[in-house]
């Protein structure tokens, strides 16, 4: 069956009206004009909108495509996680932590862990990194592997 846009679907009814043979002069035929007249405005502004909407889902998917690249250039590909099940997947540096207060996971890289501890950006409680030389594994995530096979 066609599928008619509504632009189309208001000239339709335009050429309903001039099949009526209303007189544009008499009340009626003033007011399905007026009317006629509002809707084609109507369909044509959503017509606008729909074109620059498609548009923007363009950007955006492209916008979506490119921060996938970015993610997997800091996080790195899930095939180069450590055996420990944590959620550091990443070689480059860059460390997640949770606050103990609110929970929000907060993304370091060394320079930032050299200090010492920060700020939580979420809650403002100040976070403390004390990282002892038997419990870190090498891998970046905190945790102790010794004991381990490691494959």
């Amino acid at each position: 069956m066609f599928h008619m846009t509504l632009t189309e679907k208001t000239a339709y009814l335009k050429g309903l009206m001039e099949g009526l043979n209303l007189k544009k002069d008499s009340d009626e035929g003033k007011l399905f004009s007026a009317i006629l007249d509002t809707l084609n405005d109507m369909a044509l502004t959503i017509s606008d909108m729909d074109q620059e909407l498609d548009v923007i889902n363009e950007e955006l998917d492209a916008i979506g495509d490119e921060l996938t690249d970015v993610e997997e250039d800091i996080y790195g590909d899930e095939d180069d996680a450590c055996d420990c099940g944590c959620e550091d997947e990443d070689d480059d540096d860059i460390y997640s932590v949770v606050c103990p207060t609110c929970g929000e996971e907060i993304y370091l890289d060394e320079s930032l862990l050299d200090k010492g501890g920060i700020q939580c950006p979420a809650c403002g409680e100040e976070l403390e990194f004390d990282f002892g030389e038997d419990e870190d594994c090498g891998c970046g995530c905190g945790h102790d592997h010794e004991g381990e096979d490691k494959e």
